[in-house]
């Protein structure tokens, strides 16, 4: 006898982690948009810079080459600082300190949060309860004190900064992935596999991590811009590591060495618009993919940038009515 065909199709049809990963549904919407092609060039420039960066600074970029303080010139296209250093010299030399303090807290955020929200939206119940009120802990916690008061504790070196940051700004991520987590545990090929008898972990590396990345991606490239101007902002207050070069760390020498009562603006305005440069390309590429890979806002055809005002539409004039 043949056996009995039913309506659900085989197992085989559920979607395989190749498939599922839709690496082009975070290049696509990239390439669709003008903005988010510049941001990547942008990105691309200042991550060359930061990993050949040495390449092409010689000797020591802290080394006094000129006057203090002299203006831009041929020979120095930005100048120097207060202590006679090349300011395009430490520029480069600062991004590659501030892209790996952004890159790699942005990993741990998204390692700890994407983490929790998975196993928090897959299992629920006691363990959803409990993920969420610790991530609702975090997120009650003023950010820069907590900053502050853990740089001044365990110490002013680069990857205590890195975890400082990482440990902190996790809490967006496990709450976008918790949300997410829960639709696809709903899903018809996932129940199908758990009545089967697939375990949990199977489950969750074979449907549900290749199902969440690319929103997990997308995020992440937030949390780049976020540690970036972090890491600004604490070694402008003076709990950076002072043993490396980073654009937190020019800005904090160029108010220190009163750039702005000498005219000096050269010493605090280019790292501050490479700050700025960064985190708005970071910014832009996230947003774009999001835009692209976030359900409530590609179901419901909603986007922070595409929100208008539309004027209502005119009523035409009544027409007096002529004489029976």
């Amino acid at each position: 006898m043949s056996p009995v065909q039913t309506g659900a199709p085989p197992v085989a049809d559920a979607p395989s982690p190749t498939r599922s990963l839709k690496w082009r549904a975070i290049v696509a919407p990239i390439l669709r948009n003008k903005s988010a092609l510049v941001a990547v060039v942008v990105l691309a420039v200042f991550v060359f810079l930061g990993l050949f960066g040495p390449l092409l600074i010689e000797g020591d970029p802290k080394a006094k080459v000129g006057d203090v303080f002299e203006p831009p010139s041929r020979e120095f296209p930005l100048g120097t600082d207060g202590g006679g250093a090349s300011m395009l010299a430490l520029l480069i030399a600062g991004a590659r300190v501030s892209l790996l303090i952004g890159f790699c807290a942005a990993a741990i955020s998204a390692l700890i949060g994407g983490t929790v929200g998975i196993l928090s939206g897959f299992f629920g119940g006691k363990t959803d309860t409990a993920l969420m009120r610790v991530t609702d802990y975090f997120l009650v916690i003023p950010d820069v004190p907590l900053m502050i008061v853990i740089a001044a504790l365990f110490g002013r070196s680069t990857w205590n900064i890195i975890v400082i940051i990482g440990i902190i700004y996790w809490t967006f991520t496990a709450r976008l992935l918790r949300a997410q987590t829960k639709s696809v545990r709903e899903r018809v090929y996932v129940q199908r596999a758990r009545a089967l008898g697939a375990r949990n972990s199977r489950l969750i590396v074979r449907h549900v991590l290749p199902q969440v990345t690319p929103l997990l991606v997308a995020n992440t490239v937030l949390l780049i811009a976020y540690a970036i101007f972090a890491e600004t902002f604490i070694t402008f207050l003076g709990l950076g590591d002072p043993t490396t070069i980073s654009w937190g760390r020019l800005i904090q020498n160029a108010f220190t060495d009163d750039a702005i009562i000498n005219n000096a603006w050269w010493a605090v305005i280019p790292p501050g618009v490479c700050v700025m440069l960064v985190v708005l390309a970071c910014t832009i590429i996230g947003q774009t993919m999001e835009d692209a890979l976030n359900p409530r806002l590609r179901t419901g055809h909603l986007s922070v940038r595409r929100f208008r005002v539309l004027r209502p539409p005119e009523r035409p004039e009544p027409q007096p009515q002529q004489p029976s």
